[in-house]
């Protein structure tokens, strides 16, 4: 099937019309609000991440990528139910930002180019200058990050929001001997955390004290978000 032939069929719209029984005649469901939602959106996106690392299969990736889906057509059916947006709504503006953000595949009315001949850098400089233009009021390139992010994710962000500005980002650097492989660098890293516990240290928080003082330390930062 081409790309463009793409369509959606009944099933999502079937799903969307249980949760609104579901919302209307199941008190736990009914009481349910975007606040009390987070945690579980949040615990859900991590099963995603550890079925695909753990190679968990395609039975166990569809179902948690349908437990995913469920917390996005939640939260747009409470959006929906006090008169903001609504599931369609959500999507029609992800394609819209889809195509915008993604200039060497779509005209702006949505259809193809004749050809395309992007780099990977190409697109990444295109998007970050859609991103800057649609939101300029982000006036620092960390902008954007989420500060719920735990430190050691937010640590990865930042440093490639800074050497995407141009900034330096081999702070504390030298002298550390990388391991060559992800699973020697995680057992380094547990070991470090293990050792700082036993110290009477909090690893995380002192990776989030490390992330301020480095956010400081560049002041304003042209925006790449």
């Amino acid at each position: 099937m081409a790309s463009r032939d793409i369509a959606v069929g009944a099933p999502l719209g079937d799903l969307v019309r249980t949760i609104a029984e579901l919302r209307a005649h199941c008190p736990w469901m009914g009481a349910l609000t975007h606040e009390s939602l987070v945690e579980y959106l949040l615990e859900e996106a991590y099963e995603v991440a550890e079925t695909i690392e753990t190679e968990g299969g395609d039975a166990d990736l569809k179902s948690e990528l349908g437990d995913v889906l469920l917390q996005v057509v939640l939260h747009a059916r409470l959006a929906e139910e006090r008169g903001a947006f609504d599931l369609d709504d959500v999507a029609r503006s992800l394609n819209a930002k889809m195509i915008r953000r993604n200039p060497h595949v779509f005209r702006p009315d949505g259809s193809l180019q004749d050809s395309f001949p992007a780099t990977v850098e190409e697109i990444v400089l295109t998007w970050d200058a859609v991103k800057k233009a649609e939101k300029p009021e982000r006036g620092h390139g960390f902008d954007g990050v989420p500060g719920a992010l735990p430190a050691l994710a937010r640590a990865q962000k930042l440093l490639d929001r800074a050497e995407r500005a141009g900034l330096p980002t081999a702070a504390g650097v030298t002298g550390v001997d990388i391991p060559g492989t992800e699973e020697e660098l995680g057992e380094l890293l547990f070991g470090i955390v293990a050792a700082a516990r036993a110290g009477g240290l909090d690893a995380e928080r002192a990776l989030r004290g490390a992330l301020r003082r480095f956010q400081d330390s560049h002041g304003p930062v042209s925006p790449a978000s």
